[in-house]
């Protein structure tokens, strides 16, 4: 690590989770069309649990805050996930669109953590996300430094800006980072859950007036292949675990499962987090 990395990673921020309730037959419906309602919601009870790991391991969090839509009383690994909420602030989700929610949650945040605290946004659909991941979203506000990820400085004029911004390989982003509270505000009217979702957020920020620098790609995990994909890039995650318990036996041509994916695919709409 250089000198000027560990200078920012000293900056403390605020972190946003946005998450669901892992409730069968509400969360991760596409993954449970494949494998059960019941086997979906223990992977999403997984993700959001290791979604938390990596926010509570993360030096610069000073200020966390979990806006959740449901309730913990029909989910997955409520006990567990309750216990682990005991540090958090927990605030509902507020909106009738998923854009709506994430604006009021955004103004949640600054109502808590006031005017100077930059904050970053994250869902639970990127449960091998690390610190090395919110270093580089959170680094990108300020200028990234040498050792970020490959692609964390594109998409922006050099120095300071108002927003950092984590494109998913869907289309869609896994983080968000701002240097001040307001920019959220521009999430209304996004549509969110596309291919374009993350060229829309940035266009609707940059009308606002806000420099925006793009870090690298994360995949979100929102259907079966994606599961198996992130169970080998994260092989330790609870996650990662509950996708091997539950992984059909292969076809001898078919070795992740995907064809069982393929068939789902056109019957399973995508749902947002």
């Amino acid at each position: 690590m250089t000198s000027g990395a560990r200078d920012w990673r000293a900056r403390s921020c605020g972190v946003l989770v946005v998450a669901k309730a892992p409730v069968p037959g509400l969360a991760k419906t596409r993954i449970g069309a494949v494998v059960g309602a019941e086997a979906a919601a223990e992977l999403a009870a997984a993700a959001l649990l290791d979604t938390l790991d990596a926010v509570e391991r993360w030096e610069p969090a000073c200020g966390r805050l979990l806006a959740m839509t449901g309730s913990l009383q029909a989910a997955a690994r409520r006990v567990e996930i309750s216990q682990r909420l005991a540090t958090w602030t927990v605030v509902e989700q507020r909106g009738a669109t998923f854009a709506d929610r994430l604006v009021s949650a955004h103004r949640e945040a600054a109502l808590r953590w006031g005017p100077d605290l930059p904050v970053v946004q994250i869902g639970m659909d990127t449960p091998g996300i690390t610190g090395g991941d919110l270093d580089a979203i959170v680094g990108a506000l300020d200028g990234a430094p040498p050792d970020a990820p490959p692609g964390a400085a594109s998409g922006a004029p050099s120095g300071a800006v108002d927003v950092a911004l984590g494109p998913a390989f869907d289309g869609g982003w896994w983080g968000l980072a701002t240097a001040r509270p307001g920019y959220g505000d521009q999430l209304a009217g996004v549509p969110m859950s596309r291919s374009d979702t993350a060229a829309r957020t940035v266009a609707a920020l940059q009308g606002a007036g806000a420099r925006v620098r793009l870090v690298h790609e994360l995949r979100d995990v929102d259907d079966w292949a994606d599961a198996v994909a992130l169970s080998r890039s994260a092989p330790q995650s609870r996650t990662a675990q509950v996708v091997r318990r539950l992984q059909p036996k292969p076809e001898a041509d078919d070795p992740i499962g995907t064809a069982t994916v393929r068939e789902h695919a056109a019957v399973s709409p995508r749902a947002g987090c």
